[in-house]
Parts: structure tokens; sequence; C-alpha cells
């Protein structure tokens, strides 16, 4: 589990993806059972817990959320936050 995916980290994914950002952020995880798990696993993670409350003083304004089921029966999630702009 890593913030980058096959060499790209979030900033770089968002730009493949069309989005304009100015700041971002993410949070991710693996093996939680559900959604409220894995939050509530945030939010007892000091750097987590910052990025959703966005204490970065970056004004992350927007936030993408995901959560894949692997093969191997884990779920992965991200949780993306950014603030629109030019880079």
């Amino acid at each position: 589990m890593a913030h980058n995916l096959d060499g790209q980290d979030a900033g770089q994914r968002m730009n493949a993806a069309g989005y304009s950002w100015s700041a971002w952020a993410e949070n991710v995880a693996m093996g939680y059972t559900s959604a409220p798990t894995v939050v509530a696993g945030w939010m007892n993670s000091p750097g987590h817990r910052a990025n959703i409350l966005d204490e970065s003083s970056l004004d992350l304004t927007e936030t993408g959320i995901g959560a894949f089921t692997g093969p191997d029966g884990r779920i992965y999630y991200c949780q993306v936050f950014a603030r629109p702009g030019s880079r």
C-alpha cells in the first residue's frame, strides 16, 4: 500500500484525468472492512485526520473517494482532497 501508484502520485493522476489543481492531499488505507471503520482509522491518525479536517491551511475544497476490492479480498481505500486551480 503506497501513495505512489504505477510511478505516479495523486497530483500526477489528477493531471492525467484532466483535473486542474493548485493543492492536494491524499489518504489511503487497506484491510478495513467498511467505510465507517476506515474513516475511524483515519480520524485516529494525526496526519490523516489533518487532511480530513484540512488543518494544512491549503484551503482544500473538493474531495474524491474510492474503494476497490482486490483479488485477495482486501478492500483498498483512497481519499483525495484538492483545491481547484492552476498548479
